[in-house]
Formats: C-alpha cells, sequence, structure tokens
C-alpha cells in the first residue's frame, strides 16, 4: 500500500480554512492553549527562528522522543503555528515542518472573571511568564560562552508614581517602539543576508507595584 501523503497524514489536525492571523475570543483560549506549553512553545520557537526541520531533528535538537514531538505538533498544527512542508522532504518517510508567524495578543481582562476563558488566559499568562523568566535564567547562566559582543543584554526598572493614564502611555510607546525595530529588523535581514545573527528576545512588563511588595 502507498504511504500516506502528507497532507492525508495530518488531516486530522489540520486548521480551519478560515483560521484567523489574530484569533480572539475562543479561538484566542484555543490558541493560547496550543502555545503556552512548555514543550511546544520550544517547537515553535525552533521552528519559526531556525527554520523548516523534521520531526527527528525537532527531537534530536530538543532532547525529546520523536513521539513526544509528533504529539506536541498536532495542536500547534490545528492553532496555525506550524504547517507541514512536504515539499523538503526526500522520500515519504520523512516529516518535514516550518513555522507560522501569526500575532497573538490577549488580556484576561477580556474574560468575565472566574468563567473558563479567564483562567485559561490567566494559566497561560502565568506559562508565559515562566517560559521567559527562564529564558533570562538561561541567558545570565550561558552568556560567558558567547562572543563579547553578544555578552551584554538589557537590564533596567522604573518604579515611580504614575497616573493611569500615564501608565498605559508608558505602555503604547514601548509596543511602538518595539513594533518599528521589529520592522527594520526584518527589513534589514532582508537587504544584508549574510550579517551574523542571533535570535534577540526583548521582554517588557508595566503594571502597578505596591512598595515593599514580593
Amino acid at each position: 500500500m502507498p504511504r500516506r501523503t502528507a497532507a492525508e497524514r495530518h488531516s486530522d489536525s489540520a486548521p480551519p480554512a478560515d483560521l484567523p492571523d489574530a484569533p480572539a475570543g475562543a479561538a484566542l483560549i484555543d490558541a493560547l492553549v496550543a502555545l503556552h506549553h512548555p514543550v511546544r512553545r520550544r517547537i515553535f520557537e525552533v521552528l519559526s527562528q531556525e527554520g523548516p526541520a523534521t520531526v527527528g531533528d525537532l527531537a534530536c535538537r530538543l532532547g525529546l522522543p520523536v513521539g513526544s514531538i509528533s504529539h506536541h505538533l498536532k495542536p500547534l498544527h490545528r492553532a496555525g503555528f506550524v504547517v507541514p512542508a512536504p515539499e523538503l522532504a526526500r522520500d515519504t518517510r520523512e516529516s518535514w515542518w516550518r513555522g507560522v508567524t501569526r500575532r497573538l495578543s490577549w488580556s484576561s481582562d477580556e474574560y468575565t472573571g472566574g468563567s473558563v476563558g479567564r483562567q485559561m488566559a490567566d494559566t497561560a499568562e502565568r506559562a508565559n511568564l515562566d517560559y521567559l523568566t527562564a529564558a533570562v535564567v538561561r541567558w545570565m547562566r550561558d552568556r560567558d560562552t558567547l562572543p563579547p559582543q553578544w555578552r551584554h543584554g538589557l537590564a533596567t526598572d522604573t518604579f515611580l508614581p504614575a497616573t493611569a493614564a500615564q501608565m498605559e502611555d508608558l505602555t503604547e510607546r514601548i509596543t511602538a517602539l518595539v513594533g518599528r525595530w521589529t520592522t527594520e529588523v526584518r527589513a534589514d535581514a532582508e537587504e544584508h543576508p549574510d550579517a551574523e545573527r542571533r535570535p534577540v528576545r526583548m521582554i517588557a512588563r508595566v503594571f502597578p507595584s505596591e512598595p515593599g511588595s514580593v
């Protein structure tokens, strides 16, 4: 019996044809559940930053069993964060995947307190914070192994009384700055594809906090 095509093998996890680029409501909850599992987050980051890979390559890269990678690819596929890349396969035994950039922004306040949606959004936000905190800890642990020009990140914080409008203004300014920087970096990558580059992670949180609180 001939081996099924990639489209046939992954039909059970294929996303709907009308999947929105920026999910909201129930679709947003599904996306959060799919992405904010630590293993799935790692798979997505490798595919989106390092390019397409086979299931076997991902297993070696992340130190996980092939079966675990295949299991976690399904919800990522269903939510539109990865897609099969069968055109890269050298034979029908290879299963290639590539990452898909999607806009994902949410606030727990969008869901009623006590609702399932609110619980899932809160859980995803905590998981996101844990993941990013772990990334900072890894960088601090390993930065001395990097070339000198890559050892210096940004570490800064500000703590002073402000109005709600001023806090919102700061949030908007940071968001706009990161957006412009992202556009410039992507354009430069296309213009100078041979320049040395490493994935750079930027983390920012703006929130009210009581003095002395932990």
